[in-house]
């Protein structure tokens, strides 16, 4: 992975070395296969995780890209737990969107529970603006970006999606992925402290999760996403004939 050179159309931007595994690996797999090239960007080395080390994790991180096929990983060593946006955290994010190029940002929705993750958000919508104005960080000698759209992955609150994403063909594969990063999730032979995403049950609950929201577009498995600006539809027709659930 060339990180100086890798044009992308979508890029997702999350706080730790896992949550776009938890969160967008089965659209992620989905765009990989129709065509488009994608990448991750962790905010943090999730170094205040209660179980691995900084290093584990990147070993886990660059494993579960291989596993989503990804054309760039690349960390902006943020520090875990205090993730502001400050005007270093933006630049950084500036950069990469100058970078990179990416037509859609996918990260996190701002009223997420875990400050990292909400604070993510508001640096990549922040960024996202700055990356196109000129006369910002100007030294850096990049040229600004178009905007790219941003879509905000629901996972932590009741939101209504504005769209679901079929991922029915990529739950193995997305499953995979997650458990990637082996030390973070359940090992019977482990004996770190347990957390909530360590749980025997958790990763059944992201399967129960993914087919929920599945059901909701008539599918096998779905994962949604909310959008805060108006959808530009161009056939409205081969929108709504897609599979839907009346009943949702």
């Amino acid at each position: 992975m060339n990180e100086a050179e890798t044009q992308l159309d979508v890029l997702a931007v999350f706080s730790h070395p896992d949550d776009a595994e938890l969160s967008v690996s089965g659209t992620l797999l989905k765009l990989k296969t129709l065509g488009y090239r994608t990448g991750v960007c962790d905010m943090t080395r999730g170094e205040m995780g209660t179980r691995g080390t900084p290093e584990i994790r990147a070993q886990e991180a660059m494993e579960a890209a291989r596993v989503m096929k990804l054309d760039l990983r690349t960390n902006l060593e943020q520090p875990d737990g205090h993730i502001w946006p400050t005007e270093e955290a933006r630049t950084a994010m500036v950069r990469v969107i100058r970078a990179h190029a990416p037509k859609v940002l996918l990260t996190t929705h701002w009223d997420d529970p875990h400050p990292d993750h909400a604070n993510t958000c508001q640096i990549v919508r922040q960024a996202a603006r700055l990356a196109t104005m000129g006369r910002y960080d100007e030294g850096a000698g990049q040229k600004p970006a178009a905007m790219p759209a941003i879509m905000h992955s629901i996972f932590s609150r009741l939101v209504v999606p504005s769209f679901i994403v079929d991922v029915s063909d990529f739950v193995e594969e997305k499953i995979k992925a997650i458990k990637s990063h082996a030390s973070q999730f359940y090992s019977a032979e482990s004996r770190e402290p347990t957390t909530r995403i360590s749980k025997k049950d958790f990763l059944d609950q992201m399967e129960y999760r993914m087919r929920y929201f599945g059901s909701l577009i008539s599918v096998e498995a779905g994962e949604p996403f909310f959008v805060r600006e108006a959808l530009n539809v161009d056939d409205p027709i081969a929108l709504l004939a897609r599979p839907m659930n009346i009943y949702s």
